[in-house]
């Protein structure tokens, strides 16, 4: 699916519709020193098995994309809920 690179949609800091440029979102790394992390790694370890069993296959064929707008006004990032794709594409 082709994302335009701007949209006019409401930005909740300046209460009006203003032009957004639009991302992709992308996690960030994880941090290992975090509390969850350090319980996942703990739930992990044992005699060379796994927390959980291995998937045989998967369900879905597709990731949730999530788009993240900034407002080019005051620089306000919201997130934009995901929808199921298989490519998405920015185009200008």
């Amino acid at each position: 699916m082709k994302i335009p690179k701007r949209i006019r949609t409401y930005c909740p800091r300046c209460r009006t519709h203003t032009v957004h440029s639009v991302m992709i979102y992308k996690h960030g790394k994880r941090r290992t020193l975090s509390e969850g992390q350090r319980r996942y790694e703990r739930k992990q370890e044992g005699y060379g098995s796994k927390r959980k069993p291995e998937q045989k296959r998967f369900a879905k064929v597709t990731k949730k994309v999530v788009l993240k707008l900034k407002c080019t006004k005051c620089g306000y990032i919201l997130h934009r809920r995901g929808i199921r794709l298989k490519k998405a594409e920015l185009v200008g």
